[in-house]
């Protein structure tokens, strides 16, 4: 395949998702098996996720995005072509399609370990791509076993598992994910509406993106009221039952330990140096000037995925797009497509 016949594929595979994110009777047992399968996914997250995509699957999204690249690296000759292995991680729905994409995009064969919490939409979604363009077949693999005659690794998972895939990966080309956490920078003239799309960037599925906000950054003397009444249209998110759990629990177990807590009735703020906090639970952090709170985020920025602010930091976002990356923002900073063409 030509890279304007695997755009054009992926083009109406977006077209598709469409359909499937507006009539959601279309893939109803698809739907309804991804939620039984993991509580976190809720009908409204798997839609969420199918739509962002079905807006990034455009010709114009494709096409700027490829046009960053030399085509002439792209494999001619099938003896080029690469087997790239992909661990996925299944913390939200759908998170490791940019990785699925990628391979195929650059005209390689993807063989794909699923997360036990995500074995569901991906190979519909793929099945649905192979219909589209049935040349595909001979390019997309999925796996249960062990991982065996590949090229390349791209693994996703914590620091415990990066080690491992350190590991029994290291000899390969690799991209080895880490954990990572987005985080927040105000300053107190935010607008009612920016703190709202801020509730956003923290509550979509449930905060456990690495794309979701999970630390604020306050000045000294900071006062959370507007703050709090603007995370309040989500305040419904109390009603999922694995939700509610974590929130009691976290917050039973924060106040047996004496740590003060800031607390609407469904989300803790709680002040901690640390960057991933536990579901229902930002953490916040102050500083005393922007100078030294950029020196500090500088100095974290291995454990950073996006900066949510509007103090002129580098590779600051504005409120509400942490869950809205082009084709050409890449997790950890790392370029796939590079990778994939170079290594």
């Amino acid at each position: 395949m030509q890279l304007n016949q695997r755009i054009n594929a992926f083009v109406e595979l977006g077209k598709l998702l469409k359909d499937l994110a507006e009539n959601e009777t279309i893939a109803q047992t698809i739907l309804a098996k991804a939620e039984a399968e993991n509580g976190w996914f809720t009908r409204e997250n798997i839609l969420f996720s199918l739509n962002n995509w079905a807006e990034a699957l455009t010709q114009a999204n494709l096409l700027q995005w490829m046009s960053k690249y030399n085509v002439e690296l792209l494999p001619q000759e099938s003896n080029e072509v690469k087997k790239v292995a992909i661990i996925m991680a299944g913390n939200i729905p759908l998170v490791g399609f940019h990785d699925f994409l990628s391979v195929l995009m650059t005209g390689n064969k993807v063989i794909t370990k699923l997360s036990s919490n995500d074995k569901t939409l991906l190979p519909f979604i793929a099945a649905q791509l192979i219909e589209i363009e049935p040349r595909f077949k001979d390019y997309v693999a999925f796996t249960e076993g062990k991982l065996e005659h590949f090229d390349m690794v791209i693994a996703t998972g914590s620091n415990n598992t990066a080690r491992y895939f350190e590991y029994y990966f290291g000899k390969y080309p690799n991209i080895i994910r880490k954990n990572r956490n987005s985080v927040a920078i105000l300053n107190g003239t935010e607008t009612e509406a920016e703190l709202k799309l801020l509730a956003d960037d923290i509550f979509v599925y449930f905060g456990l993106g690495c794309r979701n906000v999970s630390k604020l950054y306050v000045p000294e003397g900071y006062n959370f009221e507007a703050f709090f009444k603007a995370m309040y249209h989500w305040k419904e998110i109390i009603h999922n039952h694995k939700y509610i759990n974590n929130y009691d629990y976290n917050k039973a177990v924060y106040l047996m330990d004496s740590f003060p807590l800031l607390d609407n009735e469904f989300m803790l703020l709680k002040e901690d140096k640390g960057f991933s906090s536990p579901i229902s639970v930002v953490f916040f952090e102050k500083y005393d000037s922007e100078e030294s709170l950029k020196k500090e985020v500088s100095k974290h920025s291995e454990n950073i995925q996006c900066i949510v602010s509007k103090i002129g930091i580098d590779n600051e976002i504005r409120f509400g797009e942490t869950q809205f990356p082009k084709l050409w923002d890449y997790a950890d900073g790392v370029d796939t497509v590079a990778f994939l063409l170079d290594s």
